[in-house]
């Protein structure tokens, strides 16, 4: 049941990530900068998930945990932040399904290697040739998306 709950999760995740792609290239035309419109995206962001931090009562004393890790952990921030700013520059200019067809191509080929070698403290899984083709699938996917 769990694994209904996370795959469901996760098909939902992905159904979000065009309406934020939309959503935010409309904000960075109405504020006419496309990196304002990722950086006020973001801010909303921030404000919504202050309001969860003050809500669920979190303890916020637990960020001394942080001090025993790498400065590097801080930065999937800037990751989160390039890809949105990417998405909102990307989107008007190849459409919400190559833009993301071609990220998730990204994403998928670079997790292969990120899980083969347990980069970033994850957990090691071998690539295989299945996952190979599983990736092949998705950028020619990609290529039948672009080849109006």
């Amino acid at each position: 049941m769990k694994a209904v709950l996370f795959i469901s999760l996760a098909i939902v995740a992905g159904m979000v990530v065009p309406i934020q792609a939309a959503l935010n290239v409309k904000l960075g035309k109405a504020v006419g900068d496309p990196m304002y419109g990722a950086f006020l995206a973001f801010l909303v962001g921030t404000l919504g998930l202050l309001a969860y931090v003050l809500i669920a009562r979190v303890d916020l004393a637990q960020i001394s945990g942080t001090s025993t890790e790498s400065w590097t952990i801080w930065l999937g921030g800037l990751c989160g932040a390039f890809f949105v700013a990417a998405l909102i520059i990307l989107t008007p200019r190849l459409g919400v399904a190559l833009t993301l067809g071609l990220t998730v191509a990204g994403q998928m080929g670079f997790s292969l290697l990120v899980d083969h070698y347990g980069w970033f403290g994850t957990p090691v899984q071998a690539i295989s040739w299945s996952k190979v083709g599983g990736v092949a699938l998705i950028v020619a996917g990609v290529w039948m998306v672009q080849s109006n």
